[in-house]
């Protein structure tokens, strides 16, 4: 098996966290002794566990675990061969601790079926399982064989890892004290590979390694995505021929597993609300810090929706969130110059969070006195317009307030009109999500998320309703609703909301790319996608009525971020947003995900003036 884009992102993103240094290169095979062992489940399912121990622990000089179970191997495999880094950052490296890496059921080295984001199961016999039984029989064994150990435990994770971080809270062993879900997905309709239940057809290439089952112990991938190579650097052209999402299924996927899931459930059925985590969050009590980005193309939701969960239900947790302007899992490695996309927000600011907040919070709970609180703030967020970490006693901030922007005659007012704004919508020539043709080569998107949005703005099929230039800094900090009132003149459509930063003309960055135009650059802050169909419901699609004015109201992800007094606020609405999300056929069907061009539809489709956009402001 040739190792291709797949691998490449996870050594990168997920456990490789960082690049080594020279005088790094050693610390860990110099400091540490690596043990492998199969730690059995109690339904007898042996998971394959590696476990670092500091050469200088003893019953004087004790140290606590710091756990992490994955799905992506915990290579390199053999007890000879050690990684170059340990944990989730060099500072608690050398700091030591019993640094615990285990293969997830079904995954690599691991005995038993792999199944994406395993269900949780609420009533549990004594042979029920799921991750946080398996958390809880981990902690168990480790207490028991691993000697020198100070009785705490603490677990982290980015992205996959992250949900087994957040699975692992509901163990509720009180060993455990400390956890960091980052980058983790909450519920799998809302995160990754579904928008609201609309199929993110970017993350295209990544079904391979979530969708072949394993025979045999692996130590190495045993899934081939060797099929789906690129091959132009115009990643567009990949897409166009692929044509709709039913022909690239059944041309590269209908043996993967999980493909078949996706394909099948449209709706909010039983299917994906067992895969949600956000009913089980009840009764947290030891210290939580969830971690996001806020242009993490894979999981933005998912932090925002674990924090805001644990935060009303569990109000002896210790709960903290942090979210900095990095794309997926980026506060893993520092880039010096921190630039996302072509924006920067400032200098060494993942080394800022690695040291105020995440080591920190680990080195508290677990060498620490675990009763007294962190001193970490509530909310640590970065606000991607002023460019600078901001603190909050309450998130979302409790003094902010809602504001409605009315999207009337392409502008933002303060007030609803009477008449309305109108587009044709044709799926045969879809909005592009971007013109940087290779990014859409890629295992997952990443730029998109600050992308500049002039490409789009021109076209006949999008909507721009636009402020005023600012005359003085306003903030958003918090939810934003999109409360549109619509018409179509077809059964079926999706609606595609962007909250857009427009700079001066004559604006000068203080670090920039070159070949970049900043001047009247039109910054995506923020941006999410509805199917009509799921305007009343998650659970029961309903088609649309032609030509009838229609409520379709959802949440786009929270947001910090000051538009400057200078810039101008916008919004784009369109119906295609191509190739980050399959195309709507705009016909209503009970499976839309079997769509063929037969079914593509053309559609008038009206905004009308009393369509608003809420907001939450600080004063």
């Amino acid at each position: 098996m040739k190792i291709h884009l797949s691998i490449l992102f996870i050594l990168y993103f997920v456990f490789g966290n960082a690049q080594s240094t020279d005088d790094e290169d050693n610390f860990v095979k110099d400091n540490f002794v690596k043990k492998e062992m199969y730690i059995p489940m109690r339904d007898g399912t042996r998971l394959f566990t590696a476990v670092y121990i500091p050469k200088d622990i003893s019953n004087k000089n004790k140290y606590p675990f710091l756990m992490q179970r994955t799905c992506y191997s915990i290579a390199p495999y053999g007890e000879n061969e050690y990684r170059e880094r340990l944990g989730p950052n060099k500072y608690l490296m050398h700091d030591k601790y019993i640094f615990v890496l285990q293969d997830v059921r079904g995954r690599y080295m691991s005995e038993g079926t792999f199944t994406n984001m395993t269900p949780q199961v609420d009533r549990k016999t004594k042979k029920d399982v799921d991750e946080s039984t398996d958390t809880y029989d981990t902690i168990e064994y480790l207490l028991k064989n691993i000697k020198g150990n100070n009785g705490k435990v603490g677990q982290y994770g980015t992205s996959y890892p992250g949900f087994y971080t957040a699975a692992g809270i509901l163990a509720q062993h009180p060993a455990l004290v400390a956890s960091s879900p980052q980058a983790p997905i909450s519920d799998f309709w809302n995160d990754d590979f579904l928008h609201n239940g609309k199929v993110m057809l970017a993350y295209f290439r990544t079904f391979p390694v979530f969708g072949v089952q394993k025979t045999k112990p692996e130590n190495k991938a045993w899934y081939n995505d060797s099929m789906i190579k690129p091959s132009s650097e115009d990643g567009l052209k990949f897409y166009r021929d692929m044509g709709t999402l039913k022909d690239g299924y059944e041309k590269y996927y209908k043996d993967n597993f999980f493909m078949t899931e996706i394909m099948n459930h449209t709706n909010y059925d039983e299917f994906w609300q067992k895969r949600s985590l956000l009913p089980h969050l009840k009764n947290v009590n030891h210290a939580v810090m969830t971690v996001g980005g806020w242009f993490d193309a894979e999981d933005l939701s998912g932090p925002l929706n674990i924090y805001k969960t644990i935060e009303k239900t569990s109000p002896k947790a210790k709960n903290t969130i942090v979210m900095g302007p990095f794309s997926h899992g980026a506060w893993a490695y520092e880039q010096g110059k921190h630039f996302h996309n072509d924006i920067y927000f400032g200098d060494s600011i993942a080394t800022y969070y690695q040291k105020n907040a995440e080591t920190r919070f680990f080195k508290h709970y677990l060498k620490g006195n675990t009763k007294q609180d962190a001193g970490l703030p509530e909310a640590l967020m970065f606000d991607t317009g002023a460019k600078q970490w901001r603190e909050f006693a309450t998130y979302p901030p409790k003094e902010a307030q809602k504001v409605n922007f009315y999207l009337s005659g392409g502008t933002l007012k303060n007030a609803a009109g009477q008449g309305f704004s109108e587009y044709y919508s044709d799926p045969d020539n879809p909005v592009l999500s971007s013109d940087k043709l290779k990014d859409f080569n890629g295992f997952t998107p990443k730029n998109y998320m600050s992308e500049d949005q002039r490409f789009a703005e021109g076209r006949p099929d999008v909507l721009n309703f636009t402020t005023d230039v600012l005359t003085e800094d306003i903030t958003f900090a918090g939810e934003i609703m999109a409360k549109l009132n619509i018409a179509s003149t077809s059964t079926d459509a999706d609606f595609a909301v962007k909250l857009i930063d427009i700079y001066p003309e004559d604006f000068k960055p203080a670090e920039k790319k070159e070949g970049v135009i900043y001047g009247n650059y039109h910054q995506m802050v923020r941006s999410e996608i509805m199917p009509a169909r799921f305007r009343n419901s998650r659970e029961k699609a309903e088609a649309l009525v032609p030509n009838q004015k229609t409520s379709v109201n959802f949440r786009l992800q929270d947001v910090v971020h000051t538009f400057k007094k200078g810039h101008k606020i916008q919004i784009q609405i369109s119906s295609t947003w191509f190739p980050l999300f399959a195309v709507n056929p705009q016909k209503f069907l009970d499976n839309p995900n079997f769509a063929t061009k037969e079914d593509y539809t053309k559609a008038f489709i009206k905004v009308f003036d009393d369509s608003a956009i809420e907001v939450e402001v600080l004063k």
